[in-house]
């Protein structure tokens, strides 16, 4: 991680509320992966004290390029709108873990509810730039909330589902997952905690859903990747994004922590944000 300054290229209201927000930040986009994010310094003028934390929307490392995708929420979000082309800020990453794609997977299921695209939009562009195939699941409250498909590459097997169904399948997103968990040798998902913690119930139920049968040990099978290692959470079904509130983004004022099965707080900027989903404890008020 480091700090870099980064002038802006583009800025735009894409959804009612919501902007994307291009910047040159070359510094920035060479090793960056999908699942991290950068911290962001607001302007004096703003008022506010502490960065922001916003997901890296994609990156483009050819031409120093980076996008963040962010909805309009009090004052420091909103100084935010009011920047121009050519407008210099400071970021601070990439920061947290990224998401872990198993080299064999070839289809990977990605689920994003609201605001949560900017979670697994990058991961989009890595998987088809590797030649995987790639489902988008997206969920809203109302067509006027969904994310346009002008904005993902052609690629992707985009599906809406709506609230209210204004616009594709009527009813929550987790309700798409069990037509595509089959296909899908990877899951990846960003959103309201309470879709994931839906998500991590249905991964669980995955394998006996599919019947798939415990076989004998192989030889090396008795080896168990530490939880929370890269190698462990490349093995796992379905990893999560955590959107927690974050003070430094750096592990030391633990603002954004979230408990683990084994008890153990981990924090959402060190540990995460992107864990397996069967590392934490969603029976714990998600």
């Amino acid at each position: 991680m480091r700090p870099a300054a980064a002038e802006l290229v583009d800025s735009r209201e894409i959804l009612p509320g919501q902007w994307l927000q291009a910047y040159h930040a070359p510094d920035l986009a060479v090793g960056s992966r999908a699942g991290q994010f950068v911290h962001v310094r607001t302007g004096d003028f703003s008022g506010m004290v502490l960065r922001r934390p916003f997901s890296l929307n994609t990156v483009d490392a050819a031409t120093g390029t980076v996008t963040i995708h962010f909805r309009v929420f009090g004052r420091g979000t909103e100084w935010f709108t009011r920047l121009r082309p050519g407008d210099q800020i400071d970021l601070f990453g990439p920061l947290g873990r990224p998401f872990e794609v198993d080299p064999r997977s070839r289809h990977l299921l990605l689920v994003a509810g609201g605001l949560g695209i900017a979670g697994v939009r990058m991961l989009a562009d890595e998987a088809i730039r590797a030649g995987r195939q790639v489902t988008l699941l997206f969920g809203a409250a109302s067509a006027r909330e969904v994310y346009p498909s002008t904005l993902l590459p052609d690629e992707v097997e985009y599906v809406v589902a709506t609230d209210d169904g204004s616009l594709g399948h009527r009813g929550f997103v987790t309700a798409l997952v069990p037509d595509y968990e089959a296909w899908a040798d990877q899951a990846f998902a960003c959103g309201p905690a309470p879709m994931l913690a839906a998500l991590a119930r249905l991964a669980a139920g995955r394998r006996g859903r599919l019947g798939v049968a415990k076989l004998g040990r192989k030889r090396g099978g008795g080896r168990t990747d530490p939880t929370g290692s890269p190698a462990a959470r490349r093995k796992a079904f379905l990893q999560v994004s955590m959107e927690q509130n974050m003070g430094c983004a750096v592990g030391a004022c633990l603002g954004c922590v979230v408990m683990t099965m084994s008890g153990t707080p981990q924090r959402v900027c060190r540990e995460g944000p992107v864990f397996a989903a069967e590392e934490i404890a969603w029976e714990g008020g998600w």
